[in-house]
């Protein structure tokens, strides 16, 4: 089912003609012609250690997106009261990893229904959001979002924000990296390495060579 929701949404926004030129783009061109798209999904551990894995994705940063004071610390942002949220800020190359490609992976990483919350993780600064940078990566999200409130993958709607892109701030370097640096820590034994785990076996053609 979900494989066929995603079929139907990347053929209706990519049309054959459109679609098959895009992927041509010369490999040599990926570095000027990467994009760049900032997620919240809850801690965003769990959401850099899905990205860095994804074929088409060349940079994942962890930080801090959405709120109005500036240079948050950690500590200020898990009060909950800066307004930020916890994001991954993603470039990837959409000659590789067309958008729409990546919301399915953001959309289905995470539980896009509940509101301020991730599991165990409540606040805020845990909410499912995407920060778009352009026009064009705005039509796509509240299309892709639309149809995706039409499915039945989900019995709740979805309550993703989809916001424009204000500021990011990249999180202390303890948190770059966390889940590739810190595997046998708490919480990445106990939530991210079966997250990760399940995605892999999901998304199998998605992941990086």
């Amino acid at each position: 089912m979900i494989v066929t929701i995603f079929y139907i949404i990347l053929t209706l926004l990519y049309p054959a003609s459109g679609y098959t030129s895009n992927i041509s783009v010369k490999m040599n061109d990926q570095v000027e012609n990467t994009e760049i798209i900032t997620l919240g999904a809850g801690c965003f551990w769990c959401v850099e250690a899905i990205f860095e894995r994804v074929e088409g994705v060349t940079d994942v940063k962890s930080g801090y997106s959405g709120g109005n004071i500036p240079d948050p610390t950690y500590r200020e942002v898990t009060s909950g009261r800066t307004g930020h949220a916890e994001v991954v800020q993603v470039t990837y190359d959409p000659a590789v990893l067309p958008f729409a490609r990546l919301l399915e992976i953001f959309f289905m990483t995470h539980d896009p229904t509940t509101l301020n919350r991730q599991g165990a993780d409540v606040g805020t600064q845990y909410r499912s959001a995407i920060f778009y940078h352009t026009d064009g990566q705005k039509r796509v999200a509240e299309e892709v979002k639309a149809m995706l409130d039409g499915s039945d993958i989900w019995d709740d709607p979805i309550v993703t924000e989809v916001t424009p892109f204000l500021g990011f701030y990249e999180a202390e370097d303890y948190h770059q990296e966390y889940f590739r640096n810190n595997p046998n820590q708490g919480y990445c034994r106990m939530v991210i390495a079966p997250k990760v785990e399940k995605f892999e076996k999901a998304f199998e053609n998605y992941l990086r060579k």
